[in-house]
């Protein structure tokens, strides 16, 4: 485990990408001003997606990744970026659906969240536009493709 970025795995998914790759996912989605940021990555099940998703973003429905970013700097923890939820058994059902491979979806959905964590969004087309083009980028960079393009043959 990586002292920066903490992972939890509250989930009962027992084929999950291994903790050190995460980080590393994690980390390479991290800009200049945020290299030493500090994220906690909690992985779980669709109970808690569900609990979650229902209690900050009122949906009545699990959803893959939730990021909430500290939003400001904290004297007592100056590095602290923000968390990150991932719903395990969503992400692994989106894969299929997708015929995305495990690790590229894990990966993208962890950059995804990173980069809300930094300030991105995708609320407009414009926004949306230049957070996926950093995904694809970041993603292209470690090996895996666009995740935007419709079936990916990999």
């Amino acid at each position: 485990m990586n002292e920066m970025i903490e992972i939890q795995n509250a989930s009962n998914m027992n084929s999950l990408p291994a903790d050190n790759l995460i980080a590393e996912w994690a980390k390479k989605a991290l800009d200049e001003k945020h290299k030493e940021a500090e994220i906690t990555l909690r992985i779980v099940d669709e109970e808690e997606g569900l609990a979650l998703n229902k209690e900050w973003r009122e949906k009545e429905s699990a959803t893959n990744v939730l990021s909430f970013p500290v939003g400001e700097i904290l004297e007592q923890a100056p590095n602290l970026l923000g968390d990150i939820v991932i719903c395990a058994p969503i992400v692994v059902r989106e894969a299929n659906e997708q015929g995305k491979t495990f690790d590229a979806h894990w990966a993208h959905l962890v950059i995804h969240g990173v980069l809300h964590l930094q300030g991105y969004d995708h609320d407009s087309t414009e926004q949306a536009s230049i957070m996926e083009s950093i995904e694809i980028r970041i993603l292209k960079n470690i090996g895996y493709a666009n995740p935007y393009e419709t079936k990916q043959l990999s």
